[in-house]
């Protein structure tokens, strides 16, 4: 199992503990940042994944003078720990999109994801970048009568909106089914390899890259967003948030829900490796693909998604692995992850103007478990609200769109989840001596002495207390056995073992805490 040893100080590879294929011999870059401290820039890119490079790449190409800040480096977030299916369908159905957002808003939603799907093979072809990418198709199968309606549902939303797709009797699948489609011209491809050649295109075109720099803030002044760092301000006239959700407390808190999901890199006894993407209907869902990491095909299995903070990680791998040694010949699982998204409660993006920001502070958030087609084509839009080019996307996932009725019962459910988990959370803590039980690299919410401690005790058994209360807004987090985090169940924000931020929307690290183990008696 690939796993890293042990959370130090310094900067990990990834926003958790385990390692994903997508790490394994990637070489390193230099980056030589030239960043110049009395320069205005045209824009301010923050966050170097997928979208805030997309973003940055094709503003540079036009012209414009980018800078891009990441708090980590390029790639440490979900972009890093994504299973890299690349589509032409959506977790929102087009069904879903037409009842929410009419006929013209679900075209566009099409039109977005394809669009998306384009860019990433124009990038590939255009950069000669060699990341996997291959063409595969895409199958879809019903288990049972209800999934089966579900399919049909899923079948005349993509017929309606221009999507190629056709129903199939051949899934190339040990599962039993009962209907299945099958979209032609879906992709696949190794991220890291992908977005380290966007950021060598993007280096080499005169971009400026800072890592390891937080954004702690942006204001206004004269018609210059100022943005705050601890390296000192960096002066732009437009600034997007590229940061998977915008940091701090806003309306998006409410407006997205975060999950976490599961992902194997399994290798088997036989070749019975698929020669396409595959993807079941099952709550919760399971998605499959090959992949050849260093030589050796891989199984990739993906899914067990729940809410980030709510469920055992642990039970989840457990249950991913249990699933695919039922239906597939197991050898070993090699790899190990997850990784982070946010739901719309509306089914759609959210990208652009940030409600509530200076004008000139964009955003883009909610994209769902599609981020690779969805997370591009907002780095198109953001780059054309910045350079005042024309989107005809930018009405339909404005941040600021009013939808009173699409999205209102999961907004009300989502949000009254937060609130039960500010409460519950707190009461559920009991007085426990437990602290001086734990394990060497294991860790716990726990009371002791009347106080609340976030305790976790390294692998040479030292003990590293936190304050449990999240910095975002004030819920409990819980403990990640998994992913060696901290995680709160109301918004998402994650912390490192020693309580330094790894995802947001949180703006500032956990409390330390003094504690002082008292002898056994």
């Amino acid at each position: 199992m690939k796993l890293k040893e042990k959370h130090t100080a310094e900067i990990s590879e990834r926003d958790g503990a385990n390692e994903s294929p997508w790490e394994t011999g990637l070489p390193s870059i230099s980056i030589n940042s030239g960043y110049q401290p009395d320069t205005t820039y045209d824009c301010l890119v923050v966050g170097a994944g997928i979208t805030g490079l997309t973003a940055a790449l094709v503003m540079q190409n036009a012209g414009k003078n980018v800078l891009l800040a990441d708090a980590y480096s390029p790639g440490f977030g979900t972009t890093g720990g994504t299973s890299a299916h690349i589509n032409t369908f959506a977790d929102t159905t087009y069904k879903e999109a037409e009842s929410a957002f009419g006929e013209a808003g679900a075209q566009l939603f099409a039109d977005a994801i394809n669009e998306g799907f384009r860019i990433i093979k124009n990038h590939v072809d255009t950069y000669k970048i060699d990341c996997d990418f291959k063409i595969k198709p895409g199958y879809l199968y019903a288990e049972d009568e209800e999934q089966a309606k579900q399919l049909d549902d899923v079948y005349n939303g993509a017929v309606k909106v221009r999507v190629k797709v056709n129903y199939t009797d051949k899934v190339p699948t040990p599962v039993s089914y009962q209907k299945a489609l099958v979209f032609d011209e879906q992709a696949q491809f190794h991220p890291l390899k992908y977005l380290r050649a966007i950021e060598n295109a993007y280096l080499s075109n005169g971009g400026i890259i800072l890592q390891n720099t937080k954004i702690e803030d942006v204001s206004s002044q004269n018609n210059i967003l100022i943005a705050k760092s601890e390296k000192g301000n960096i002066n732009a006239k437009k600034v997007i948030y590229a940061t998977h959700i915008p940091p701090g407390l806003s309306s998006f808190n409410f407006r997205c829900a975060p999950y976490r999901s599961y992902v194997l890199g399994v290798k088997l006894t036989r070749d019975a490796y698929p020669d396409a993407l595959i993807y079941d209907m099952e709550e919760p869902y399971h998605y499959f693909r090959t992949h050849v990491i260093e030589g050796q095909p891989l199984l990739i299995v993906g899914g067990n998604d729940h809410k980030t903070g709510h469920e055992d990680p642990e039970k989840a791998f457990a249950d991913l692995e249990k699933y695919v040694r039922k239906h597939y010949p197991v050898s070993s699982v090699k790899y190990k992850w997850s990784s982070q998204y946010y739901i719309p409660v509306d089914g759609f993006p959210y990208i652009g103007q940030m409600p509530g920001a200076a004008d000139g502070v964009y955003c883009a958030t909610g994209y769902n478990g599609n981020g690779m087609m969805l997370g591009t084509i907002a780095g198109k839009i953001l780059s054309d609200l910045v350079t005042g080019e024309d989107s005809k996307y930018a009405a339909v996932f404005s941040p600021s769109r009013i939808k009173p009725i699409a999205g209102f019962t999961e907004f009300v459910k989502e949000n009254a989840d937060a609130a039960y988990h500010f409460v519950a959370d707190r009461l559920s803590i009991h007085e426990t001596d437990s602290i001086k039980r734990l394990r060497p690299d294991s860790g716990g919410v726990l009371e002791v002495d009347g106080k609340k401690i976030a305790a976790y005790r390294d692998t040479d058994g030292e003990l590293h207390t936190l304050s449990p209360v999240c910095t975002h807004a004030k819920c409990i987090v819980n403990w990640n056995q998994e992913e060696k985090s901290w995680d709160c169940p109301c918004h998402g924000a994650r912390y490192d073992v020693y309580g330094t931020i790894l995802n947001g929307p949180a703006t500032r690290n956990l409390q330390k805490i003094d504690y002082e183990l008292k002898e056994e008696k």
